[in-house]
């Protein structure tokens, strides 16, 4: 008997198939019980019809509750009413496990709740849904940058010293020193650059804040392509083709995934570059339009780039932000110096910042001057200055956060949905 992933059901039409995996529901008519299945690759009805099957195997079909595991074989046939348009008429079902009964069912429940039974709730066709797209958007990324001559180094986890500030980090105890969980790859891929030309670190980051925004976890994952002799415009031209490559190909793999979200992907067909651009100071004029009064220096919030991106029907760059509330690391503009060559790419629908980009301070004095100015300890970055000390180059880089992407091409309220397991300011379990 072939075994069969409910994905490829199409390729067994008219043959007999054995499914394994867990009932979804079950619904008895008379004589006939459709069992809904899911295997993780999708969902499929299997039909009992009692004479054919005979006693025992619809006593075991009567048994069954949502969410036991069961194996299941029959014939497979096209039913253009059924959920992926085939069925399957049951010859036999064994069953591998009765479920208790389960705390989430066919029903609507809190977000709370399902929050509690995170490691249930994952089960849903709509989780399901969204952890498909999520694996695409990494595959996405990770497809373009190898493809276009950057190479994947690993970046530490547990670091020394800070690279955002630090106010937001985590500290721990390392055989009796401080150290930090990594907040960002991207000083560590400044050293790669010099070996590899191009490279690029993915993984899990850290940050302390205590917001309980929609779009804030406590550890989120990031890509992070760094690239010498990249300029802050070059920087932003890869950003766009990065963006633009991944929402296509979610589009293109990803179409039954979104319509189970009900996305409107009108939007998202429209993500290709060029990208609109704004300065800070233009930022801060549209602000003012439409109610919100910033002081020259203030960095943006939720609201501010919510209200930003409104004005644009594709994401947009905002850049030039003050040398004040951006990071030490950043190159001033030599035109002018109370900036920096930076840019935050905002998505629309009021999901504001995916991706927060510069170029780097590259002058040994300059950079001392700066973690002077922020009051950082310089013998944590000795190694950082030697990078300057050693064939210093321009160079240029970007992060972006995998959650917040997730969150905007799949259109989800808060960000709590987009991982499997989120750390929030108030949850860490399961």
């Amino acid at each position: 008997m072939t075994v069969a992933y409910i994905e490829d059901i199409p390729r067994h039409e008219g043959q007999d198939v054995t499914v394994r995996g867990w009932l979804y529901n079950r619904t008895p008519k008379g004589k006939l019980q459709f069992l809904i299945v899911r295997d993780g690759t999708g969902m499929i009805q299997a039909v009992a019809f009692r004479p054919q099957v005979g006693e025992e195997v619809w006593a075991r079909c009567e048994r069954l509750t949502q969410e036991s595991s069961i194996i299941v074989t029959g014939m497979v046939r096209k039913e253009p009413r059924a959920p992926g348009g085939y069925e399957m008429s049951l010859t036999n079902l064994d069953i591998v496990q009765i479920a208790d009964e389960y705390p989430i069912a066919l029903k609507e429940h809190g977000t709370g709740f399902l929050m509690e039974h995170r490691h249930l709730w994952l089960r849903s066709p709509r989780q399901r849904a969204i952890l498909k797209v999520r694996a695409e958007i990494i595959r996405a990324c990770r497809n373009y940058l190898d493809d276009h001559g950057f190479t994947l180094v690993d970046a530490p986890i547990l670091t020394p010293a800070a690279c955002e500030g630090t106010s937001t980090l985590f500290e721990t105890d390392y055989f009796g020193d401080k150290a930090y969980l990594s907040q960002s790859g991207q000083l560590y891929n400044e050293a790669t650059i010099a070996a590899l030309g191009r490279t690029y670190c993915f993984g899990p980051t850290f940050r302390a804040e205590k917001s309980k925004t929609r779009r804030h976890l406590m550890e989120f994952w990031m890509i992070e392509p760094e690239a010498a002799f990249y300029t802050q415009e070059d920087n932003m031209r890869l950003q766009e083709e990065f963006v633009s490559y991944i929402v296509q190909t979610v589009l293109k793999n990803r179409a039954e995934e979104l319509k189970t979200l009900e996305r409107d992907t009108t939007v998202l067909q429209r993500v290709v570059p060029p990208f609109p651009r704004i300065t800070y100071d233009e930022a801060l004029e549209i602000l003012r339009k439409n109610g919100k009064e910033l002081a020259w220096g203030d960095d943006f919030g939720g609201d501010e780039e919510t209200i930003l991106a409104e004005q644009f029907d594709k994401p947009v760059f905002v850049t030039h932000y003050p040398v004040t509330c951006k990071a030490f690391y950043m190159q001033p503009d030599p035109n002018r110096p109370e900036v920096v060559l930076c840019g935050d790419l905002l998505a629309p629908e009021g999901y504001g910042e995916i991706i927060g980009g510069s170029q780097r301070i590259h002058d040994l004095a300059l950079l001392e001057q700066r973690i002077a100015e922020n009051k950082l300890p310089k013998e944590a970055f000795e190694w950082y200055l030697d990078l300057r000390r050693y064939g210093s180059v321009p160079h240029s880089g970007f992060g972006m956060g995998i959650e917040r992407m997730v969150a905007w091409i799949c259109k989800l309220p808060h960000i709590r949905e987009t991982i499997p397991f989120p750390r929030m300011l108030d949850k860490m379990y399961p």
